[in-house]
């Protein structure tokens, strides 16, 4: 989904983006039982769907349900297949490598300390340019160790949970509904501070069963409760910090009895209903842009720059990973007029 057009005065290319890595609706062959049945039980509440941006090719897809998990069939964009291109136009690519350190010398960066990752052996790698995209838990402590300004206490994480329960009796005859194996999120409705999108979470049938109900995966419709949390984590000292605050659990608890409701409406017995526990989605905000780098993602090191969600200003409380992937086209320009 898109974020905001615009972060910071730099104005995001979604059009090319999307068209880069093939966004779409997904089209109603691939929309199964459950997300239907969830659809038009939320239309006949008065909610607006709408369908949820996909980069998926419908005619690879064999709705497997494990989307999040590396698509079989390669039906889903990734990320690698930037890499696979750049491989394509004559880059190295070292994997199985932990960064350990940003080299900084006299405000210019150097390159990196890296190290295979089933060894202690470290190395120095020269670099004139480096592109930090650790992520938001590593990419501040990354930045730190070097010397630099980072953003650690602002994590924010689109904290969620899902909420499920078992369908009817009736509704299994008129319904024919695998929704552990349908695309997940292929829909949603937007609030103010969160979204509602159909979600089976491997935790529901376990909840379930700790509320002595046996089901089978066939049998449980859930949706996601998505939300944009208050920028309250702190990571230090290599760990993480991230609780549910009260304005937080206010909204979760909204969400919640919304989606309640709408499963109720579609078929799930009101009797059957839990909610995993609070999880966090989209870790982001820990170098962000005016703090960590400028409007060009560049640090106070020249030749050191940042691209992935830690530059985010809040939290999206929705899909952040177009948001992302113009942001590193941004610095992808950047560093094409400086090269």
């Amino acid at each position: 989904m898109r974020f905001h057009d615009e972060i910071a005065g730099i104005r995001l290319d979604y059009e090319n983006v999307e068209r880069d890595i093939g966004v779409h609706p997904l089209p109603d062959s691939l929309m199964g039982e459950g997300t239907r049945m969830i659809a038009e039980s939320a239309s006949d509440m008065g909610f607006d769907v709408e369908r949820m941006p996909k980069f998926i090719a419908a005619s690879k897809c064999i709705q497997d349900g494990r989307c999040a998990f590396g698509c079989s069939t390669s039906a889903k964009w990734t990320a690698l297949n930037f890499v696979e291109h750049a491989e394509k136009c004559g880059a190295s690519v070292i994997t199985e490598t932990v960064v350990e350190e940003i080299v900084v010398r006299g405000g210019e960066v150097k390159g990196v300390v890296a190290r295979p990752s089933h060894s202690t052996n470290a190395k120095f790698i020269e670099a004139d340019a480096v592109v930090l995209a650790a992520g938001a838990l590593e990419t501040p402590l990354l930045l730190q160790k070097a010397g630099l300004p980072a953003s650690p206490d602002s994590l924010f994480t689109d904290t969620f949970i899902t909420v499920g329960g078992v369908i009817s009796e009736r509704t299994k005859k008129d319904a024919r509904m695998n929704f552990s194996r349908e695309i997940p999120m292929s829909i949603f409705i937007q609030f103010e501070n969160f979204i509602l999108s159909p979600h089976f979470a491997r935790d529901l049938p376990n909840a379930l069963r700790r509320n002595g109900i046996n089901a089978r995966n066939s049998e449980v419709l859930g949706i996601m409760v998505k939300i944009k949390d208050e920028e309250k984590g702190v990571i230090r000292n290599g760990s993480v910090e991230k609780g549910v605050s009260a304005h937080d659990a206010e909204i979760l608890a909204e969400g919640a009895s919304i989606a309640g409701a709408i499963l109720v409406n579609a078929g799930v017995l009101p009797s059957s209903l839990v909610s995993t526990s609070p999880r966090g989605a989209h870790p982001g905000g820990t170098a962000k842009i005016g703090v960590a780098v400028d409007r060009n993602l560049e640090t106070e090191a020249s030749g050191l720059f940042v691209a992935d969600a830690s530059l985010l200003p809040e939290a999206p409380g929705a899909p952040p990973i177009l948001t992302i992937v113009a942001l590193a086209k941004h610095a992808a320009d950047v560093l094409k007029e400086l090269f």
